[in-house]
């Protein structure tokens, strides 16, 4: 008996040490195992009330020929027959009318029919719309339909093709318009909100995350970048942030299928509104410009020409007479600002210019031969693109070639009055690492680094006298385009 009640004691007391350390280990467990931390999802139900008044749908109609002349319509049954074979043709066994008995062709006639659905929002009280320039362009009629099922008529204020903006209006007061926000305080993974009328189904909500911020798609605009889900007919509605404001328009969607695939995109409202004021104001957009042609400056152009960062918008070609001509900017320059604002990507400059007043005086800062130089500038208004190209002299090719793997020879005088240039060497061999570098026959060498090329003899020489462990930057007219290409370093 005393044997069985020892062993239950020593039992219970080894359970119960047991117990202790257990709850010893869990005390002293590290927080991030002894808690798991839970984070809540944001309730949009708050939003979306508040928001979606001001969403509109906009279907969009226009008038399309039923049939025109020649294809079977009127009462003449052999009409369709003349459409294949002529006016004159008739039926065996009947003779051929004179051209005042022939049947005349029965006039087109004229249907009207769906043309397209898409989705806008109010920015006024008193009836103003934002949509997009693509939902109303030629359109016949455009009809605009509020979440409480009424039904207007809209104009067209202005568009904007360009950035694919349209302003229009309807005959009404009392609109509960979109409180607009500021794009640029979005950050990455961002909780955003796009709310309009997919495939006609309106007043549809959807959310997601800003994927990206300033998205160069080679538009005249960088885009805000989603993963919100966007379909045709969300054309022109809302992009919202969690304050309930709009921060974008959405406007395109990039995917194989046409339908979305997880990437969409957004017109920053800021400039968005933009446009509206000049669409509202005088219902078109006037832009500057300063009539150069850009490109992007690479690293190793950068290295090649001694600039510090790889940034700002390489000029290859210069409008002639036009105002960057004026004040003196030259192919092969870097702009790096313009009034006093940095341009950090050469897509950045158009709009930036685009933004500035025609007949403003601004100042431009440029990157040329290992320094900055400052250029003032009366700015223009829209561009127009002149073409054309130089043709080549007919002069007999070099025999050699350099350490660069070129053969050049001096440009001909009328070539070079042709194309308002001084000196330079005009490629009629390309080898080794200038081949790989892009060079070719016809292109004209204008410097070499930092120094401008003035004829064959001292192409060479200058060329003799470089280090081969670094890459070189020419400075490479083909045609009417300037830009810098860097050969890369023998090895």
């Amino acid at each position: 008996m005393k044997t069985m009640l020892g062993s239950n004691l020593q039992f219970r007391r080894l359970l119960a040490a047991m117990v202790a350390g257990l709850l010893m280990s869990t005390a002293y467990a590290p927080a991030s195992l002894a808690q798991t931390p839970t984070v809540a999802l944001p309730d949009f139900t708050t939003i979306v009330e508040k928001a979606d008044p001001a969403v509109v749908n906009i279907r969009t109609t226009a008038t399309v020929p039923v049939r025109g002349p020649g294809m079977g319509g009127g009462n003449d049954p052999y009409e369709l027959f003349r459409w294949f074979f002529g006016p004159d043709f008739q039926p065996p066994g009947q003779q051929s009318p004179t051209p005042r008995q022939r049947p005349q062709p029965s006039q087109p006639e004229e249907r009207t029919v769906p043309r397209g659905v898409g989705s806008g929002f109010f920015i006024s009280e008193d009836g103003y719309i934002l949509t997009n320039n693509h939902v109303v362009v030629d359109a016949t009629d455009i009809y605009v339909t509020l979440t409480d099922g009424r039904e207007f008529k809209a104009k067209v204020i202005g568009t904007d093709e360009r950035t694919d903006v349209a302003l229009i209006k309807v005959e009404a007061k009392g609109m509960t318009p979109l409180v607009i926000g500021d794009p640029k305080k979005l950050k990455k993974g961002q909780w955003v909100l796009a709310i309009g009328s997919p495939f006609g189904l309106d007043s549809t909500v959807t959310s997601g995350i800003v994927s990206a911020i300033g998205r160069d798609t080679g538009e005249y605009l960088p885009f805000i970048q989603t993963d919100v889900a966007v379909n045709p007919g969300n054309s022109g509605g809302p992009l919202i942030n969690l304050d309930g404001e709009a921060v974008g328009i959405n406007s395109q969607i990039i995917s194989r299928s046409g339908g979305f695939m997880g990437i969409s995109l957004a017109i920053p409202i800021d400039e968005a509104m933009r446009v509206v004021d000049q669409l509202r104001a005088t219902g078109k957009v006037t832009r500057g410009r300063v009539g150069v042609q850009i490109g992007e400056v690479g690293k190793d152009v950068a290295e090649a020409i001694g600039l510090p960062k790889a940034e700002g918008a390489l000029v290859s070609s210069v409008e002639a007479d036009g105002p960057a001509d004026k004040a003196g900017v030259q192919p092969g320059d870097v702009i790096l600002k313009f009034n006093g604002e940095t341009i950090k990507r050469w897509s950045d400059l158009p709009r930036i210019v685009g933004e500035t007043k025609p007949g403003t005086n601004a100042d431009l800062e440029v990157w040329r031969k290992g320094k900055t130089v400052t250029l003032p500038v009366k700015v223009g208004e829209i561009p127009a693109e002149k073409g054309g190209g130089a043709k080549k002299g007919a002069v007999p090719p070099p025999d050699v070639t350099n350490a660069l793997g070129l053969g050049v020879i001096d440009v001909p005088a009328e070539v070079q009055r042709k194309l308002r240039i001084k000196g330079g060497v005009q490629v009629k061999i390309a080898e080794g690492a200038a081949a790989k570098a892009g060079l070719q026959e016809g292109d004209i060498v204008l410097a070499l680094n930092d120094t401008d090329v003035t004829g064959a003899k001292q192409f060479g020489e200058l060329v003799a006298k470089l280090d081969k462990a670094r890459a070189v930057g020419l400075l490479v007219r083909r045609g009417e385009q300037t830009q810098w290409v860097a050969v890369p370093a023998s090895k």
